[in-house]
C-alpha cells in the first residue's frame, strides 16, 4: 500500500515542478513510510510514497516502461495469472512486483486492463505516447482516489490532503459540502469530495484525461439476474470463494496477521488463514484483538453490543492455535487523538470509533505490516439490525442515520436554512435508490431487501472502508478485506434474501457455509460491532474540551451551532442512553466528539466557507 499523487497540465511544462509534486506526496508519508520518489516530464508530474509489501528491491515507483509512468496504491491478488498471460503475449518483466504486472497490463490492453484485475487498487498512469492520464479504482472502493479538475489540467491523490498541498488550491467548502458534513457525516455521498471542486473516483470507475477533456466510465457495477444455483451448491460456492480470497490475500514479503474479534466473520478468515499457514509450515498465525481499560467494569450489554469479545477471542485463538495479542486502549487517549483521526480522514469522522482503530493499528504495526480483516461481511451477507427491524428505517433518511433530529436541534437557524439538511439527505437517498438494478419479476419483499442491501454495499460500506483505510494507513499498516473480493460480492448479491437469512438468522447463509470450519457456538454468536469504550471518563473529557472550544470567541464552530443549547446538552443529557444517530455506536457522546472534530477541521485546514 502506498500514497499516490499526480499533476497533469496541458497548458504548461511541468518538468521543473518536482518540488511541487514532492510536497504533495510528502503529506502522504504515513501511507508510504519506506520510500519516496517522483517523476516529471512534459505535461505530467507524478509522485509516490511507498509501503514495501512485495518485491522490496524491484517494486520502486514511479515505475517507467515503454513511455508509460505508473503510481499505484494497492495489491493485485491475481498477479501470477496476469503475468503468465502477459508472458504468453510476449511481454517481458524486470521485477516480480505486481506494480510492473499492472503497468505491463495497461501497455498491452490499454484502459480495458482494469476488467482483468482482482485486487484492491487505485492508480494513475501517465501515457506519454498517447499524451493521456488514466486513473482507476478497484470495484468496491477499498482504496481511495480523489481528483480536482483545473483549467487545462488535473490533480489527483490518494487523500484530499495531497491535492490541498498544491500551492494553487484553496481549501473552500460551499453549502453542499457543509451539508455533507452536518447532515450526512461521517458518511459521504460517493464521488463527493466535500471541499469545493474536489471529486472522488467512484468504486469500479476509470477516468481518462487528455487534451479532449475528462471522460469517466464505470467498468464494473452490480447486476441483478436470477441466481443459478440451489441452496446446497450456493453454500459450497460461498465457502470456496471466501477461502480462495483469503488464500490469495495472504501473499506478502512482510509479516502478516489477522484481526480477531471472536465473531463469525473474523473467526472464519482466521480459520482459513491458520489452515493455509499450517499447510505451508509457517508456524502459528499471529492474531490481534482490541479491548479497553476498565471494560469489565463499564460494559453493559445492549441490542447493538450483546456481549464482550474477550472470552470469544480466547476460545477461537486456542481452537486455531494462533499467537494472540490483545491491545488494550486507555479511554483517556481517545479524546486526545480526535484531531489526529480527523486529519487522517481530512474530514470529521467517527470520533472515538475512528481513534480506537487508529490506536489499535498503531500497536499492530509494531509486529506486522499486513492484516486481514472481516470488514464488509455484514454488508454482503446481511448482518445489520436495520435490515430486520423496519422501525429503524425512517422515511427520508438512511437506515444507519435515523436521528436527524439530534443534528438539527443544535444548528443555528441560518445554517439550517442555507444547507437544508432534511431536503439534502432525502435527495441523496432518492439518488441511491434510483441506482438499484431491478430484477424483473422479483417479489416486492425481495426487491425491498435488494434495495436495502444496495444501500449497505454502496453507501454504508464506503464509510467503513474509508475508516479502515485512513486509520490503518495512518500508521503504515495495510489492511486487506477478503469479504470485498468482487467475485464473492457478485455471487452473493443475487442470492435470494430468504437464503441469506437461512435459519431465521442474520448472515444465515454464511453461518451455514462455514459449518465444519468453526464450532457451533461461534457460528451462532450474535453480531457485535467493533467495540467502543463505555467508560464515562470519555464523555467527561469530551465535555470539558467542548466547553473550552465554545468559550473561545475564535471558534468557527460557534458560527454553526446554538452554543448555550449545545452546552446544556453536553452537561446534562449526553451521558444518558440515546438512540444512535449514526451506525450502531455513535450516540450522544460521539455527537459532541464529532462537533469537536468539525471545529478542529475548520481551523486546521483554514477552510473558507462559501455559503
Amino acid at each position: 500500500m502506498c500514497g499516490i499523487v499526480g499533476w497533469v497540465d496541458f497548458q504548461r511544462d511541468l518538468g521543473a515542478e518536482a518540488e511541487t509534486v514532492r510536497r504533495m506526496a510528502a503529506v502522504l508519508a504515513h501511507r508510504g513510510p519506506d520510500q519516496e520518489a517522483w517523476w516529471t516530464g512534459g505535461h505530467a508530474a507524478i509522485g509516490h510514497r511507498r509501503l514495501i509489501v512485495i518485491d522490496p528491491a524491484g517494486g520502486a515507483q514511479p515505475m517507467v516502461r515503454d513511455g508509460c509512468v505508473i503510481t499505484y496504491n494497492g495489491e493485485l491478488y491475481n498477479t501470477d495469472e496476469l503475468r503468465r498471460a502477459l508472458l504468453d503475449l510476449g511481454r517481458r518483466f524486470e521485477t516480480r512486483s505486481d506494480t510492473e504486472v499492472l503497468l505491463q497490463a495497461y501497455i498491452q490492453w490499454g484502459p480495458a486492463c482494469v476488467e482483468r484485475l482482482n485486487g484492491i487498487f487505485a492508480f494513475g498512469i501517465w501515457d506519454g505516447n498517447a499524451q493521456r492520464l488514466f486513473l482507476a479504482r478497484d470495484r468496491l472502493g477499498v482504496k481511495p482516489l480523489f481528483y480536482l479538475p483545473l483549467d487545462g489540467g488535473l490533480l489527483f491523490a490518494s487523500e484530499i490532503k495531497g491535492i490541498l498541498a498544491h500551492p494553487g488550491v484553496q481549501a473552500e467548502v460551499d453549502a453542499e459540502g457543509l451539508a455533507e458534513v452536518l447532515a450526512l457525516g461521517p458518511g459521504r455521498t460517493p464521488g463527493h469530495g466535500v471541499f469545493r471542486g474536489v471529486r472522488e473516483l467512484l468504486p469500479g470507475e476509470a477516468l481518462v484525461f487528455d487534451r479532449a477533456g475528462l471522460r469517466r466510465r464505470r467498468y464494473w457495477r452490480l447486476r441483478s439476474e436470477p441466481h443459478p444455483d440451489d441452496e446446497a451448491v450456493t453454500r459450497e460456492r460461498v465457502r470456496g470463494l471466501l477461502e480462495d480470497a483469503v488464500r490469495r490475500q495472504l501473499v506478502s514479503d512482510v509479516p502478516v496477521c489477522t484481526l480477531l474479534s471472536g465473531g463469525l466473520d473474523s473467526s472464519a478468515l482466521t480459520a482459513f488463514a491458520a489452515r493455509h499457514w499450517r499447510e505451508q509450515d509457517r508456524g502459528p498465525l499471529v492474531t490481534f484483538s482490541v479491548d479497553y481499560r476498565g471494560s469489565r467494569e463499564h460494559f453493559v450489554p445492549n441490542d447493538f453490543q450483546p456481549d464482550a469479545d474477550e472470552p470469544w477471542v480466547r476460545r477461537v485463538s486456542a481452537l486455531l492455535g494462533t499467537e494472540h495479542h490483545t491491545v488494550v486502549i486507555d479511554s483517556d487517549r481517545l479524546a486526545g487523538c480526535l484531531d489526529t483521526a480527523m486529519r487522517l480522514r481530512d474530514l470529521p469522522g467517527m470520533a472515538d470509533v475512528d481513534v480506537s482503530l487508529y490506536l489499535f493499528c498503531r500497536e499492530i504495526k509494531q509486529r506486522a505490516t499486513v492484516a486481514l480483516s472481516g470488514e464488509c461481511a455484514d454488508e454482503v451477507f446481511g448482518g445489520y439490525p436495520w435490515l430486520f427491524r423496519p422501525e429503524m428505517w425512517r422515511p427520508g433518511t438512511f437506515p444507519w442515520s435515523p436521528d436527524l433530529g439530534l443534528r438539527l436541534r443544535f444548528l443555528r437557524p441560518e445554517v439550517t436554512a442555507r444547507i437544508r439538511p432534511e431536503e439534502y439527505v432525502r435527495a441523496r437517498l432518492e439518488e441511491a435508490l434510483a441506482e438499484v438494478p431491478p430484477l424483473e419479476g422479483e417479489p416486492p419483499d425481495e426487491a425491498r431487501m435488494r434495495a436495502l442491501t444496495y444501500l449497505n454495499l454502496t453507501r454504508w460500506m464506503a464509510v467503513l472502508l474509508e475508516r479502515k483505510d485512513r486509520m490503518s494507513m495512518g500508521v503504515g499498516l495495510e489492511v486487506r478485506v477478503p469479504f470485498c473480493d468482487h467475485r464473492l460480492v457478485e455471487y452473493v448479491w443475487n442470492v435470494p434474501w430468504r437464503w441469506k437469512t437461512a435459519g431465521g438468522r442474520e448472515k444465515g447463509l454464511l453461518r451455514q457455509a462455514l459449518a465444519g470450519v468453526l464450532p457451533g457456538d461461534v457460528l451462532a454468536r450474535r453480531k457485535s460491532p467493533f467495540p467502543k469504550t463505555h467508560d464515562p471518563a470519555f464523555l467527561a473529557a469530551v465535555t470539558r474540551r467542548l466547553e473550552d472550544v465554545l468559550a473561545d470567541p475564535a471558534s468557527p464552530l460557534r458560527d454553526l451551532v446554538q452554543v448555550e443549547a449545545l452546552l446544556a446538552f453536553a452537561r446534562e443529557e449526553a451521558g444518558r442512553q440515546h438512540r444512535p444517530w449514526f451506525g450502531q455506536l455513535m450516540s450522544g457522546p460521539q455527537w459532541l466528539a464529532y462537533l469537536l472534530q468539525v471545529d478542529a477541521w475548520l481551523r486546521a485546514y483554514r477552510i473558507r466557507l462559501r455559503l
